[in-house]
């Protein structure tokens, strides 16, 4: 497999993607995790006060553990540093920012990453031969919380245009791709959702994550 190979994992609940984690780690150089469930990890690592965002206390158990993981394979793992707030879950919230140090008001929710972010994010989507991405950077949905997730599109997208294999895993990702007219300006786009999740957790073994596998020749 061309290396390095990158994760890029959103979405709400690291609880919902502890398999998925865990088997990445196992495979990948780098991983970028954004999202809801950045909330708990970032606040498990490092105390940020998170407001309102989601916070998944199950997934906070096992934060360490993958943390440590993750150190012993010399996976790199990136976090958010500033995020795009609101003060309720709607297409027309009041529009607000956090970082990592100031965190999120009470009463406020981070629902995208922020500018910081994805300066930071582009880096190793620049440097990386592999891209398999599942899980947006935010409430894509919304206009105002969905520069994040954008922006790291287009980002998958020139990485691809440079010879990168870029695998984008179901689901929401996948909305994304249609959202932004770009499905054909990947190598993948899996629509199979659960299925592909099922993939990357290595749930499927021989001819199908062998079939994965020719993917990211």
């Amino acid at each position: 497999m061309k290396r390095p190979f990158l994760a890029i994992l959103g979405g709400a609940k690291v609880a919902d993607k502890i398999q998925l984690i865990e088997n990445l780690l196992d495979k990948v150089n780098e991983m970028i995790i954004g999202g809801g469930m950045a909330f708990t990890i970032i606040k498990e690592l490092h105390g940020m006060s998170i407001g309102s965002s989601l916070y998944d206390a199950e997934g906070a158990k096992i934060v360490k553990n993958l943390m440590d993981k993750a150190a012993k394979n010399n996976v790199k793992i990136h976090l958010p540093v500033d995020f795009v707030t609101g003060n309720r879950f709607a297409e027309d919230a009041e529009v607000g920012s956090a970082t990592v140090e100031s965190g999120v008001p009470e009463g406020w929710m981070g629902l995208d990453v922020g500018p910081k972010t994805t300066a930071l994010f582009a880096e190793p989507i620049a440097r990386a031969k592999v891209i398999v991405w599942n899980g947006p950077m935010g409430v894509f949905e919304f206009e105002n919380f969905a520069k994040g997730s954008k922006s790291m599109m287009d980002s998958v997208v020139e990485a691809t245009t440079k010879g990168c294999v870029t695998i984008i895993g179901g689901g929401d990702t996948a909305t994304c791709c249609a959202k932004w007219n770009t499905e054909d300006k990947v190598s993948h786009v899996s629509t199979g959702g659960g299925a592909s999740l099922e993939l990357l957790e290595g749930r499927f073994e021989n001819q199908l994550s062998n079939s994965f596998l020719l993917l990211c020749q």
